[in-house]
């Protein structure tokens, strides 16, 4: 336990270090101390189903999006679209999305910066119309992530599920093998013929390692992780939150930014165009496919940035460095950097590396709105730095 809790300072809670005010810090590590006496059941492929109320809301969640984009592709043969429903689109997906990286993720979940209670509101209610998920949960669910990233206990690893079935083929082996070992004394040549047909019988049921078992696990890292129950005690990981009045009113309303998320590309397509055919679409492309590009494109950072890309510093886990999501993601792909050094505001951390949320972030501290802005120092990198 005590590995666990080690990598868990300094990847989760501990980046709470970074706020500026004494009593969050010790409170930050009153929070950990406490989780270093329990450890958490396993939340992964292994969790709980969710309820069926959650499980039917999250379906909602995925599919109503892709039926949106479904009919919008359709409708370019009627109505059509227009250039205000692309730049909707494009514009509603970048600032959402920055809500979820510069809000949710840098901000929330990782304290990378301090700012302002206007800004801290602006970027909560930006992350909450991204329809993730309420902000207490997604930043719950992330520190959860970080202190078991890539275990049976991560909510959403490719790995844990391919794991899973990698212990439940070993065992198996072992099993057969001591019935060999145990009918070879006893001169039967078939003992455990019985075995080996159930042993590949348990293969086919499991989540099997190889190929089948990599897009298991991509889709349980995808999108699968949202039917499974969240850890029951995931209020441990976020008292600092729940003590931000700020904070706590965007969460209560998540449902209502949700609402204005969908609406205001309405509003501005239908002012454009003077129809309600352009308000529609509006809320079509800027609204609905928004939130299918962005979820996607998030949810990616959960499977192939733990599947694909480089390795170029030490982390506990399997994260990896991935371009095109680094680019796709707002800087959300450099993700072996992230892992590596997860309070850090910037996580393009070589100079070719675009990271728009951290361009952004560095223009807020320029201007004073950004302040305590973490970064790793030149000691740290290299000391973390994969040689080979």
């Amino acid at each position: 336990m005590m590995s666990r809790l080690s990598l868990f300072r300094e990847g989760s809670l501990m980046t709470m270090s970074m706020s500026s005010s004494p009593t969050d810090l010790r409170q930050s590590t009153a929070v950990a101390d406490s989780l270093s006496e329990t450890v958490l059941p396993a939340v992964g492929g292994d969790a709980p189903l969710a309820t069926p109320a959650l499980r039917t809301a999250y379906a909602v969640v995925i599919v109503v999006p892709l039926l949106a984009l479904i009919a919008a592709i359709a409708l370019l043969w009627g109505p059509g679209v227009q250039p205000v429903h692309l730049y909707l689109l494009v514009g509603g997906y970048i600032l959402t999305g920055l809500g979820i990286t510069i809000g949710f993720h840098r901000l929330f979940t990782h304290k990378a910066f301090t700012t302002s209670r206007f800004m801290t509101a602006f970027w909560a209610i930006l992350g909450s119309m991204a329809a993730e998920g309420s902000l207490f949960i997604w930043c719950g669910v992330h520190r959860v992530h970080h202190q078991f990233s890539d275990t049976h206990a991560d909510p959403h690893s490719p790995h844990a599920v391919s794991a899973r079935a990698v212990a439940i083929a070993e065992a198996h082996a072992a099993k057969i093998d001591a019935h060999r070992k145990a009918s070879a004394i006893a001169g039967t040549a078939d003992a455990s013929a019985d075995l080996d047909h159930d042993h590949h019988h348990h293969d086919h049921d499991d989540h099997a390692p190889g190929f089948r078992g990599l897009v298991s696990g991509f889709w349980h890292a995808h999108a699968g992780w949202l039917f499974r129950a969240h850890p029951a005690d995931m209020e441990r990981y976020i008292p600092d939150l729940r003590n931000d009045p700020v904070l706590r009113f965007v969460d209560r309303f998540f449902f209502l930014w949700l609402a204005v998320g969908l609406l205001i590309p309405g509003v501005i397509a239908g002012l454009v165009t003077q129809t309600w055919t352009g308000a529609a679409l509006g809320v079509l492309w800027g609204g609905l496919v928004r939130i299918l590009v962005v979820h996607h494109i998030t949810w990616s950072i959960n499977s192939a940035c733990h599947l694909w890309g480089a390795r170029d510093y030490v982390s506990h886990d399997h994260s990896r460095n991935n371009l095109i999501f680094g680019i796709l993601g707002l800087g959300e792909g450099w993700h072996n950097n992230h892992h590596a050094f997860p309070t850090s505001a910037r996580h393009g951390l070589a100079w070719w590396q675009f990271d728009l949320s951290w361009i952004i972030i560095r223009g807020m501290e320029l201007v004073g709105l950004a302040r305590n802005v973490r970064l790793p120092s030149p000691e740290r990198l290299a000391a973390k730095r994969r040689t080979a």
